[in-house]
């Protein structure tokens, strides 16, 4: 099975590959990922339906995957956190998150014989309170670096972060409905 995951999402790559070995991991650097208005989970929605818009015919993948993932704001749940740009970006929202609990919000479509389906999921996620120390050392590492919220749960911030309820493909960017539709194609189609 030919599978196209348009993301450049290493961690995205890293949860397929063991799925689809021939896996093609590219993404999109001209779409505009700027959200509606609106609640957060149609918000991610929205960003992942525009990256589906670039995924043109004619491709030749039996399997087109595209990704979003956004942070609702603990303080607001119709804003959110998106990636970091910089280090003091970075900095404060890991602050923000610290000692708290937020919703991650992750949107997947995908394209199977020219049709979309998309899924939106969340997740919520407890950080412990970090302390200066521990927060230089998280931004210092760079893990933050295109990761929504400026975190990596499967990296270093999993020392400091719990999910507490949820799929964790969805907080690492993959809806979870998906992921286990996405594994039930693996299964199906092994040995082929």
């Amino acid at each position: 099975m030919e599978v196209w995951l348009a993301s450049q999402s290493p961690r995205r790559a890293a949860m397929l590959q063991p799925l689809f070995p021939g896996l093609k991991c590219e993404g999109f650097t001209d779409v505009d990922e700027t959200p509606t208005p609106g609640n957060v989970d149609s918000q991610v929605l929205s960003i992942c339906q525009k990256k589906s818009e670039a995924v043109l015919d004619g491709h030749g993948f039996d399997l087109v995957v595209v990704c979003d993932t956004l942070l609702a704001d603990p303080d607001d749940m119709d804003l959110t956190l998106g990636k970091p740009n910089d280090t003091l970006e970075a900095a404060m929202m890991l602050h923000r998150l610290s000692g708290r609990r937020h919703q991650v919000w992750s949107a997947t479509g995908i394209q199977l014989q020219g049709q979309w389906t998309f899924f939106v999921e969340h997740a919520i996620v407890e950080f412990d309170e970090l302390t200066d120390e521990q927060l230089v050392e998280l931004v210092l590492s760079e893990s933050w670096k295109g990761k929504a919220g400026g975190y990596d749960l499967a990296g270093p911030m999993g020392k400091h972060a719990h999910l507490i309820d949820g799929h964790e493909s969805t907080v690492l960017g993959i809806a979870g409905e998906a992921m286990e539709l996405l594994q039930t194609f693996s299964l199906g189609h092994q040995g082929e």
